[in-house]
């Protein structure tokens, strides 16, 4: 029985490199960087050359970096901590109609405490509309957040072109949510424009439970952790010390890599797309073909449920997802896919195909192999064929 991942976009292994700069911290340097004393302050100088290393890969200042928990803890921080900056209690907010649930969980909370909160519409390419943007935007809005790449249909906002008509219009602070993009786009924050960025450890090679948020100097920030006064009172709580070395040296080697993976991958994307297209009938590919990650695949398929495919996949030995990994609990199609306006037949059974480093060539032919036969065998049984 093969065992081939396809669920990249939820979770990563652990970069080999990167275990190896984490285990120090892990079995010698524990002590915590707090404390004052001289293996405690080794542990600081581990911390701040991590938050350095990571300043310096997206074009920021180490005082404009936060370490926190997880993407979710960032994208939590930035839209928490933006809106009530200085109390503020209410002002107006933009975001999509797509954004991850860290995202529109935290916006639809502000509206019931009484803040404004437009929501984007996209088209059938996952795309926001750039005249829209422009018609939402208000003497009073405060925050524009906006998702660089989706995580379930992989779609690529420009957010340079976003950002610039963001500036131009006033004093609103821009946030991007980058968590599935820094493996293949670049996530300079000069070069973007951007006030604000989360990004996870988990989605690039790195330990699990770490994230980041970038806030520009000048933004003001309200702490949602509060106790210990760590970074530098933003988030409170001990650092965790080898979880941060290894995401520093996650975001290198993925920043290293992301144009030759980009072109690798983007290989097997096509071959994988092309390959269903032409075997399996009645299939549909949820978003654009062109504008979205190298890793990213997302069909549904006429007459099946997804999470039928989904088990008789992993019956077989390949593991695939069905939307994001933190809402594939949910029952009926996600929101992302009712949002790109999938039809009702085909939304059910909408089925998330992510790459990474360690897919090939093999993987997609063997996919390509099986595939077809599942959906056939699966419409045969269904009750919607």
């Amino acid at each position: 029985m093969p065992n081939m991942y396809f669920d990249f976009a939820a979770a990563t292994p652990l970069d080999l490199d990167v275990k190896e700069a984490m285990l120090p911290y892990l079995e010698d340097f524990y002590a915590n960087p707090s404390a004052l004393y001289s293996v405690g302050q080794l542990a600081k100088n581990a911390l701040e050359d991590a938050r350095n290393s990571v300043a310096q890969v997206i074009g920021a200042s180490s005082r404009e970096i936060i370490f926190t928990g997880s993407g979710t803890e960032a994208n939590n921080l930035a839209i928490f901590g933006i809106a009530n900056a200085g109390g503020r209690t209410k002002g107006h907010i933009i975001t999509t109609v797509i954004e991850h649930k860290s995202v529109l969980e935290p916006a639809r909370a502000l509206e019931r405490r009484g803040f404004e909160v437009s929501y984007l519409s996209v088209d059938s390419d996952g795309q926001i509309s750039i005249d829209e943007l422009r018609g939402a935007l208000r003497n009073d809005t405060i925050l524009v957040a906006i998702v660089y790449a989706n995580n379930e249909i992989g779609t690529v906002q420009n957010i340079v072109e976003i950002g610039r008509e963001i500036k131009n219009f006033g004093g609103a602070i821009f946030h991007i949510d980058a968590c599935q993009a820094a493996n293949y786009l670049s996530v300079d924050v000069k070069e973007l424009g951007v006030d604000s960025m989360s990004l996870n450890s988990s989605k690039i090679y790195g330990p699990k439970g770490v994230g980041m948020l970038y806030v520009r100097d000048g933004v003001e920030l309200e702490p949602q952790i509060i106790g210990g006064g760590q970074e530098r009172g933003r988030r409170s709580g001990t650092e965790n010390l080898s979880g941060i070395v290894g995401f520093s040296k996650a975001l290198t080697v993925a920043q290293e890599l992301r144009v030759e993976e980009s072109a690798r991958l983007t290989l097997l994307k096509n071959q994988l797309i092309d390959g269903v297209i032409s075997t399996i009938p009645d299939v549909h590919l949820n978003g654009s073909r062109h504008l979205r990650l190298p890793n990213n695949i997302n069909f549904s398929f006429k007459g099946i449920e997804g999470e039928a495919l989904l088990s008789a996949l992993d019956d077989l030995g390949v593991a695939v997802a069905s939307g994001s990994a933190c809402g594939s609990q949910e029952v009926g199609s996600s929101h992302v896919i009712k949002a790109i306006k999938v039809s009702e037949e085909f939304a059910s059974s909408a089925t998330r195909i992510t790459l990474g480093r360690q897919t090939t060539t093999e993987d997609i032919e063997y996919l390509l192999e099986i595939l077809p036969k599942v959906v056939e065998t699966l419409r045969k049984e269904s009750v919607f064929g």
